[in-house]
C-alpha cells in the first residue's frame, strides 16, 4: 500500500471517521493514481480489524517507550542520591 494513503487513512481513523474514496482522496499530501486509492479503501473495508492494529500498535510502542524512559529516570534518581549522601 502506497504509504501517502496509508497516513492518508490513518489520519481519518484518528478522527474517528470511516474511510471512503473521496475522503481518502481529500486526505492526500500529494497525487496518487485513483486506482491505488480505491484499492487501499477497498482493503481497509475487507479486514477494518488488521488496519486498525496498525494504527493503534505505534500508540503502544510509544507508551513503551515512555515507560522504559520512566525506570531509567528512576534509576538514574537513585544513583544520583547516592553520589550525594557519599559526599
Amino acid at each position: 500500500m502506497n504509504p501517502v494513503v496509508f497516513e492518508a487513512i490513518k489520519a481519518l481513523l484518528a478522527q474517528n471517521k470511516i474511510p471512503t474514496v473521496a475522503l481518502t482522496k481529500s486526505m492526500l499530501s500529494e497525487p496518487v493514481p485513483m486506482p491505488m486509492i480505491i484499492a487501499a479503501v477497498s482493503q481497509y473495508k475487507n479486514n477494518p480489524d488488521a488496519f486498525n492494529q496498525l494504527v493503534i500498535e505505534p500508540k503502544a510502542h510509544a507508551q513503551q517507550k515512555s515507560t522504559q524512559l520512566d525506570r531509567i529516570e528512576q534509576k538514574l534518581d537513585k544513583l544520583l542520591a547516592l553520589l550525594e549522601t557519599k559526599n
